[in-house]
Order: C-alpha cells, then sequence, then structure tokens
C-alpha cells in the first residue's frame, strides 16, 4: 500500500481515500460517542454552525473542545463522555484539529476517521476495500503531531498487512506534547483518564466512516470482520 502522510496544510488535491487521525482527541471521542449509543455525529465547521444545527435540533447533543460553554452540552473528552447516555441521539461535533481534517477531505471516495480506539479496524477496512493508495491526515500541529502521526503509520504498516507491535507507537503517543498539555492542564475540559484512554488498542470492533448527508459530513459506524473466520462484530 502506498501511504501518504500529511498535515490539513498540505491537502491540496482531494485524495481518493483519506483517513484522518485525531488521537488527542477528537476521533477517541467519536468512537466513545458511538459505544455510548449515538446514532450519528455530525461535524461542524464552526462554533457557530454547531450552535445553529442544535438550534434547529433541540434533541441533538453538542460538543467542543475547551471548557464548557453556552450552547454546547458536553466536551471533548473522553473520559467525561463515557458517563453519558447517548442512546439514539444525534452529536454535533467541533473540535480545533480533528474534524477541521475530516472536512477538508469529505469529497473523497472513502473517509475514515481514526485513533489507537479503532487502529485494527480500520486497518482492516482499508484491506476489504483494496485501498492500494491512502493519504493520512495528520491533524495535530499543522501535520507535527507524534501522537497523530505514530497511530497513521501504525495504522498504514497493520493495513498493509505488516505484522507490527504496537508498543512503540502508543510510547511515542504518550510522551507527545499534546499528552502533556493534557495531563499538566494547560488544555481546558481534560478528565485525568483522558491520555490512558486515548492509548486503548483497539478498544472498539468498528471503523468510523465519514460520508456527506444532506449536505453535512456525518460518522457513522462501521463493523468490519475481526475474526479468522470472517464474521464481523457490531456494537448495536
Amino acid at each position: 500500500m502506498d501511504a501518504r502522510f500529511v498535515g490539513i496544510p498540505e491537502l491540496v488535491e482531494v485524495p481518493d481515500v483519506a483517513v484522518v487521525v485525531d488521537v488527542m482527541r477528537a476521533f477517541t471521542v467519536a468512537p466513545w460517542a458511538f459505544a455510548q449509543g449515538a446514532e450519528k455525529i455530525v461535524l461542524a465547521g464552526s462554533l457557530d454552525e454547531a450552535r445553529e444545527l442544535k438550534a434547529r435540533h433541540p434533541g441533538w447533543l453538542a460538543l467542543k473542545d475547551g471548557p464548557p460553554a453556552p450552547g454546547f452540552d458536553a466536551v471533548n473528552s473522553p473520559g467525561m463522555l463515557r458517563t453519558v447516555d447517548l442512546g439514539g441521539r444525534t452529536v454535533v461535533q467541533k473540535t480545533t484539529a480533528g474534524t477541521v481534517g475530516a472536512l477538508a477531505v469529505k469529497e473523497a471516495s472513502l473517509v475514515l476517521c481514526a485513533g489507537f480506539v479503532v487502529a485494527e479496524a480500520t486497518a482492516q477496512l482499508l484491506r476489504s476495500r483494496g485501498c492500494d493508495r491512502v493519504t493520512f491526515v495528520v491533524t495535530g500541529e499543522g501535520g507535527k503531531a507524534d501522537e497523530d502521526l505514530a497511530c497513521a503509520q501504525y495504522i498504514a504498516r497493520r493495513a498493509a498487512g505488516t505484522e507490527t507491535d504496537a508498543t512503540g507507537f502508543l510510547r511515542r503517543a504518550g510522551v507527545s506534547r499534546a499528552a502533556a498539555e493534557l495531563t499538566e492542564g494547560v488544555r481546558q475540559g481534560v478528565h485525568p483518564d483522558d491520555v490512558a484512554l486515548c492509548l486503548e488498542l483497539d478498544r472498539f470492533p468498528f471503523a468510523v466512516v465519514a460520508a456527506v448527508e444532506e449536505g453535512l459530513l456525518v460518522l457513522r459506524p462501521r463493523a468490519v470482520p475481526l475474526s479468522i473466520d470472517g464474521s464481523s462484530t457490531d456494537l448495536r
């Protein structure tokens, strides 16, 4: 598999297949939302758009980076979200990097959003689709975030069918700038367990697929075969 690793500013053309990686924390939060029962996640391009979507759909739940704010129900923290019952709900998500990266490639034929928690499912979906050229969008720090690059590189190797020990990739993420900022309280809206939750390898047996629906970029979980007999596991 031919894998490219680019930051959001380097996206000069729409790739055919894109994997958008945000380990800390957008695309760790999204799988957690599905695990907590969310039906779908709508990615907003701005805070104002997120508020407007929630205003038009009072039953939707909106979340963002940083501290709590008027018009938002939750913050972009897996540690906080894991106790919220989202059964059947639609979540509106707006973050600093992850949602921006996904929206930048929304016209691709296949868009996956990933972190370590869905790494193997993401890799298996790429393999099952026979994707021979994949662009990995490293969203954090303009493409320099080592936690996102490490995760992207790990998924790329697994998608190519290479037996790969995840230990070194997880270690890089654990000592990244983002991990330090979350641990040291530089960022707001943080739960003490956030970093550990972001480093849980293959916590969920589904990939997160993004597609345009009625003009909005929507995330949904996609179960993939996870066993040697080809059976699949769904969270519902």
